[in-house]
């Protein structure tokens, strides 16, 4: 992450429809994933942290530990928030074998160039039977200047990112597509950004949530159609969109 996204992301995180929405959808995954295990007594392990957002959604479960590689990005948060947040790699994570009820990474294992050695380690920490929750971005056709901000390696197909649970012996329990609805119009503008300096459509790090006003008509409408995809979602796995959740099990 730039150095001066990470203080705009701490902003973001709270306030752009993008994050919110997402949150909603990615809360309600997670608690059907769970079923029948206690929520709140769960030790859970969130991986890239990064401002603290995610870390507050998965509270509702159980106690949180959290963990960001970005040094500047862990202590500014930790100064900001009095998270107590970890300064360590989804590579080399510091804890021991089996530590953790549920292991997180959101928007995580792009950001590395060895992923499947990223979930190795998070299925080495998690529990036996424990879960394991994933979201990365969908599609390399996506790929534009708000990866490049990232720092991703790459963007995944269901088949890819299944490939990686596959290989490591990991039970997927739910993996689904989401932000669907949106995913033309977004898919539209990426496109096109591609042929316009970037100067002229994108402002601060240059990150795809700097494009709107948090507070405008706009975003409250691209909100609530982002938001409805949860209705959809208790019905039935969407089969394409911007962005892929995989919850699986630790056999």
């Amino acid at each position: 992450m730039d150095k001066n996204y990470y203080k705009e992301y701490y902003v973001l995180e709270r306030e752009h429809w993008w994050f919110k929405a997402r949150a909603k959808i990615i809360s309600n995954l997670i608690s059907k994933s769970l079923k029948n295990k206690e929520n709140n007594k769960l030790n859970i392990l969130n991986i890239g942290a990064a401002t603290g957002k995610t870390s507050d959604i998965l509270s509702e479960f159980g106690t949180v530990t959290s963990l960001e590689y970005d040094k500047d990005c862990c202590d500014f948060t930790n100064s900001a928030l009095n998270l107590n947040s970890i300064n360590g790699s989804i590579l080399a994570l510091p804890f021991r074998e089996e530590e953790f009820d549920m292991v997180c990474a959101l928007d995580v294992i792009e950001h590395v160039e060895d992923d499947i050695l990223g979930v190795s380690e998070m299925k080495r920490v998690c529990k036996s039977g424990g879960l394991i929750v994933v979201t990365v971005p969908a599609y390399m056709l996506l790929w534009s200047k708000h990866d490049e901000v990232n720092h991703h390696f790459r963007r995944y197909t269901m088949s890819s990112l299944k490939k990686i649970f596959t290989k490591i012996n990991l039970t997927t329990i739910r993996a689904t597509y989401f932000n669907t609805i949106l995913f033309i119009p977004i898919l539209a503008f990426r496109l096109l950004s591609k042929l316009i300096p970037t100067k002229f459509i994108r402002v601060g790090a240059g990150s795809d949530a700097t494009l709107h006003n948090n507070n405008s008509i706009s975003s409250k409408i691209l909100y609530q159609i982002f938001k409805s995809e949860l209705a959809l979602l208790k019905l039935f796995n969407l089969p394409f969109g911007v962005s892929i959740f995989i919850t699986s099990s630790k056999k």
